[in-house]
């Protein structure tokens, strides 16, 4: 008895290890269904070399999130980014972000996110009708007209006439930028703005209003440009009209600290610039969008703080 005892004591010992080996191996071959691979549509307006920075910080934080990115760029069209946005809607990704092409044309994005019940945020461009709800991951662009300002401000001891260039009028980033220039110079009374015009971000089209200035007679001592791409076209033709740059010159400053700006801050082309955290800018989009994914709640305006830049601090915005 006491033999048939210990005998049925190690068959149901090994007929229990069995069960528990078979449900470890049921269990491994089958992942829990809740796991889930969140997917986000971004839509730039061009992949200049400022905004394909956004874009890897977006690639990058949703690569370490454990989320996907897809990414388009809409080629400055309203129209076509609109279609980019619903495309995104159909595909039912899990939210949205946009760097709008037209900060006053935004409201059909946004309602049609708001409409399907997909998280919405807003990167780097502000639009100027954004609703509660909506979060905007960027920076102040009036501060960064008022540091750049400050500064030339500052090289050229409060005196001198400043031109101002100008992105796309239609973007909140233009327009503060330009407000924070005009701001500085109305508090330095030896300073005065002799002329504002557009260039549209771009360095050629900088490159060709700083030239026909030049050819209009245009008397200035200071180029206060909205982004490092105008700055670096305003410089291509002042150079090429052999004007001197810098101290004891024309003082040119620009914003974003892009790796050609710091080069010309370096050679002392460029006077100053100001950082603006593109990586950062991204990588809080796909966070807000995470976040609102989960369910919660994020501030409307979520800010990466602009830093200027000058000869004596720039090795730390290197690479950036």
């Amino acid at each position: 008895m006491k033999k048939f005892s210990k005998l049925a004591g190690i068959v149901a010992v090994v007929a229990a290890s069995a069960l528990i080996v078979t449900g470890c191996s049921t269990s491994s071959s089958n992942p829990t269904s809740s796991t889930k691979t969140y997917k986000i549509g971004a839509s730039f307006p061009v992949l200049d070399a400022f905004l394909q920075k956004v874009a890897n910080g977006i690639t990058a934080e949703a690569k370490a999130k454990g989320a996907t990115a897809d990414i388009v760029a809409a080629n400055n069209d309203v129209a076509t980014q609109l279609s980019q946005v619903e495309n995104f809607i159909s595909q039912k990704v899990d939210a949205i972000i946009v760097v709008a092409v037209d900060t006053s044309a935004a409201g059909p994005m946004t309602a049609a996110a708001q409409a399907a019940k997909i998280p919405l945020i807003y990167v780097n461009r502000k639009p100027s009708d954004l609703p509660a709800g909506v979060p905007y991951v960027g920076s102040n662009s009036l501060v960064s007209g008022q540091l750049e300002m400050t500064q030339l401000a500052k090289l050229a001891g409060g005196k001198g006439n400043v031109v101002i260039m100008e992105g796309e009028v239609t973007n909140e980033a233009a327009l503060d930028r330009t407000k924070g220039c005009n701001d500085v110079v109305a508090q330095n009374p030896g300073m005065k703005v002799v002329k504002t015009g557009t260039a549209n971000w771009d360095r050629a089209q900088g490159q060709t209003l700083m030239e026909n200035w030049l050819q209009s007679g245009v008397s200035f001592d200071i180029v206060c440009a909205n982004n490092d791409e105008m700055a670096l076209g305003a410089i291509n033709a002042l150079k090429a009209a052999g004007k001197k740059l810098g101290t004891g010159g024309i003082l040119v400053g620009g914003v974003d600290a892009t790796a050609d700006a710091l080069a010309a801050l370096k050679s002392g082309d460029l006077a100053t610039t100001v950082f603006q955290d593109a990586g950062g800018q991204g990588g809080g989009g796909v966070d807000a969008a995470l976040t609102l994914i989960s369910g919660k709640t994020v501030s409307d305006y979520v800010d990466v703080p602009y830093q200027l830049v000058t000869l004596d601090n720039m090795a730390q915005f290197a690479g950036k």
